[in-house]
């Protein structure tokens, strides 16, 4: 298939394609006639990258995972390269959702106090002033 076709087919532009190549992600082969070719394996390439782009992983973070697509191994994630890949995002995202869970910890600690804080207030007292003008005053 020619480069329009496989950019179609894979849901992304022949800019991207382009990109690929030029990284090393994606092979150039030529026809004869000097068009770009492509095969049902360049497509398996791309949905691999697509899907992993898709969970976070950066452009050079597939790269194992096309390798090993390329050495022959059906899913390309069963080359050591690849499991490193996994571990190695699965840390990152842990300890993102530390830093969530401790930020949740404390938004949670700031609402508690404000609720406290607004019960606390007599009513039909006077309301309270915020500091922010949204209005130009020139």
């Amino acid at each position: 298939m020619r480069i329009g076709e496989l950019a179609e087919r894979a849901g992304t532009t022949t800019r991207t394609l382009r990109y690929y190549e030029s990284r090393g992600l994606l092979p150039t082969r030529r026809a004869e006639n000097g068009y770009r070719t492509y095969d049902e394996g360049d497509l398996r390439l791309l949905q691999q990258i697509r899907t992993l782009q898709d969970f976070g992983f950066d452009l050079e973070e597939t790269r194992p995972f096309v390798e090993c697509l390329r050495a022959g191994h059906p899913a390309g994630d069963s080359c050591p390269a690849s499991l490193a890949v996994y571990r190695r995002k699965l840390g990152e995202l842990d300890a993102l959702i530390g830093q969530l869970q401790s930020v949740r910890t404390e938004v949670g600690a700031q609402l508690a106090r404000a609720e406290l804080e607004a019960s606390a207030e007599l009513p039909g007292g006077p309301e309270p002033r915020c500091e922010l003008n949204w209005e130009d005053d020139t």
